[in-house]
Protein backbone atom coordinates (compact mmCIF):
# COMPACT_ATOMS: atom_id res chain seq x y z
CA UNK A 1 0.00 0.00 0.00
CA UNK A 2 1.64 3.19 -1.18
CA UNK A 3 1.85 5.84 1.55
CA UNK A 4 0.13 9.25 1.42
CA UNK A 5 1.69 12.46 0.00
CA UNK A 6 3.22 14.72 2.43
CA UNK A 7 0.85 17.25 4.38
CA UNK A 8 2.32 19.61 6.44
CA UNK A 9 3.28 23.31 7.36
CA UNK A 10 6.57 25.49 6.30
CA UNK A 11 6.16 28.28 8.11
CA UNK A 12 7.88 31.66 7.05
CA UNK A 13 10.76 33.14 9.35
CA UNK A 14 12.58 30.10 9.24
CA UNK A 15 15.71 29.26 7.28
CA UNK A 16 16.02 25.97 5.87
CA UNK A 17 18.69 23.57 4.94
CA UNK A 18 17.43 21.11 1.96
CA UNK A 19 19.96 18.63 2.47
CA UNK A 20 19.07 17.53 5.46
CA UNK A 21 15.52 18.91 6.21
CA UNK A 22 15.79 20.54 9.07
CA UNK A 23 15.47 24.52 10.41
CA UNK A 24 17.25 27.22 11.92
CA UNK A 25 15.58 29.98 13.68
CA UNK A 26 17.63 32.92 14.80
CA UNK A 27 17.55 34.41 18.30
CA UNK A 28 19.08 37.27 20.45
CA UNK A 29 21.69 34.90 21.74
CA UNK A 30 22.05 32.35 19.04
CA UNK A 31 20.33 29.91 17.05
CA UNK A 32 17.52 26.96 17.38
CA UNK A 33 17.46 24.16 15.80
CA UNK A 34 15.08 21.74 14.11
CA UNK A 35 13.69 18.84 12.06
CA UNK A 36 10.88 19.92 9.39
CA UNK A 37 7.95 18.31 9.32
CA UNK A 38 8.71 16.94 5.70
CA UNK A 39 12.23 15.26 7.59
CA UNK A 40 9.71 14.43 10.11
CA UNK A 41 7.68 12.57 7.37
CA UNK A 42 10.78 10.96 5.74
CA UNK A 43 11.95 9.52 8.88
CA UNK A 44 8.83 7.95 10.29
CA UNK A 45 7.39 8.53 13.44
CA UNK A 46 10.10 9.57 15.84
CA UNK A 47 10.42 7.38 19.17
CA UNK A 48 13.45 9.15 20.84
CA UNK A 49 15.91 12.18 20.44
CA UNK A 50 19.39 12.04 22.17
CA UNK A 51 21.56 14.86 21.79
CA UNK A 52 25.26 16.11 22.20
CA UNK A 53 26.16 17.30 25.56
CA UNK A 54 26.31 20.80 25.97
CA UNK A 55 29.49 22.50 24.83
CA UNK A 56 30.20 20.46 21.77
CA UNK A 57 31.90 21.94 18.54
CA UNK A 58 29.50 20.74 16.15
CA UNK A 59 30.78 21.34 12.70
CA UNK A 60 27.85 22.60 9.26
CA UNK A 61 26.77 18.73 8.36
CA UNK A 62 27.93 16.70 11.29
CA UNK A 63 25.93 15.24 13.56
CA UNK A 64 24.04 17.36 16.55
CA UNK A 65 22.54 13.74 17.74
CA UNK A 66 20.80 10.97 17.10
CA UNK A 67 16.50 10.70 16.68
CA UNK A 68 14.80 7.12 16.12
CA UNK A 69 11.73 6.47 14.48
CA UNK A 70 10.15 2.79 13.77
CA UNK A 71 12.22 2.44 10.52
CA UNK A 72 15.73 3.31 11.86
CA UNK A 73 18.24 5.23 13.73
CA UNK A 74 19.60 8.56 12.07
CA UNK A 75 22.16 10.45 12.65
CA UNK A 76 20.33 14.44 13.09
CA UNK A 77 22.56 16.88 10.79
CA UNK A 78 23.61 20.10 11.61
CA UNK A 79 22.47 23.17 9.37
CA UNK A 80 25.44 24.73 10.76
CA UNK A 81 28.35 25.15 12.66
CA UNK A 82 28.05 26.10 16.29
CA UNK A 83 28.18 25.00 19.85
CA UNK A 84 25.54 23.58 21.71
CA UNK A 85 24.11 25.43 24.96
CA UNK A 86 20.93 23.78 25.29
CA UNK A 87 19.65 20.65 24.32
CA UNK A 88 15.79 20.29 24.84
CA UNK A 89 15.81 17.76 27.89
CA UNK A 90 11.96 17.91 27.48
CA UNK A 91 11.77 15.63 24.08
CA UNK A 92 14.61 13.40 24.89
CA UNK A 93 12.35 12.29 27.79
CA UNK A 94 9.05 11.99 26.00
CA UNK A 95 9.63 13.09 22.12
CA UNK A 96 6.46 13.59 20.67
CA UNK A 97 6.03 17.09 20.31
CA UNK A 98 8.77 16.66 17.27
CA UNK A 99 6.16 14.53 15.71
CA UNK A 100 2.90 17.05 16.44
CA UNK A 101 4.51 20.08 15.69
CA UNK A 102 8.14 20.23 14.53
CA UNK A 103 8.42 23.70 14.57
CA UNK A 104 7.64 24.24 18.20
CA UNK A 105 9.68 21.46 19.34
CA UNK A 106 13.21 22.90 19.01
CA UNK A 107 15.68 20.09 19.47
CA UNK A 108 18.96 22.43 20.22
CA UNK A 109 20.12 25.75 20.61
CA UNK A 110 23.95 27.45 20.38
CA UNK A 111 25.83 29.82 19.42
CA UNK A 112 26.58 29.58 15.72
CA UNK A 113 30.02 29.61 14.65
CA UNK A 114 30.08 30.70 11.54
CA UNK A 115 27.12 32.62 10.84
CA UNK A 116 27.34 34.62 7.80
CA UNK A 117 28.70 31.71 5.48
CA UNK A 118 26.08 28.98 7.11
CA UNK A 119 23.18 31.91 6.12
CA UNK A 120 24.15 32.16 3.18
CA UNK A 121 23.59 28.44 2.46
CA UNK A 122 20.10 27.87 4.07
CA UNK A 123 16.67 28.90 2.17
CA UNK A 124 13.99 30.71 3.14
CA UNK A 125 10.41 28.60 3.28
CA UNK A 126 9.44 28.91 -0.55
CA UNK A 127 12.42 27.77 -1.88
CA UNK A 128 11.89 24.89 0.99
CA UNK A 129 8.48 24.23 -0.37
CA UNK A 130 10.12 23.76 -3.82
CA UNK A 131 12.57 21.22 -2.75
CA UNK A 132 9.62 19.22 -0.94
CA UNK A 133 7.92 19.28 -4.20
CA UNK A 134 10.58 18.05 -5.98
CA UNK A 135 11.06 15.47 -3.90
CA UNK A 136 7.29 15.00 -3.45
CA UNK A 137 5.07 16.50 -6.17
CA UNK A 138 1.85 15.74 -4.78
CA UNK A 139 2.85 17.09 -0.99
CA UNK A 140 0.25 19.66 0.06
CA UNK A 141 0.92 22.63 2.65
CA UNK A 142 -1.15 24.05 5.41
Amino acid sequence: MPRPPFRGAVPDGLLYDIRYDMWVREEADGVAIGITAFGVFLAGEIIAFTAKPKGAEVDAGRGLGTVESAKTVLAVHAPCAFTLSEANEALEERPAPINDDPYAAWLVRGRARDWAADRARLVDAAAYRAHVLAVEPDASFL
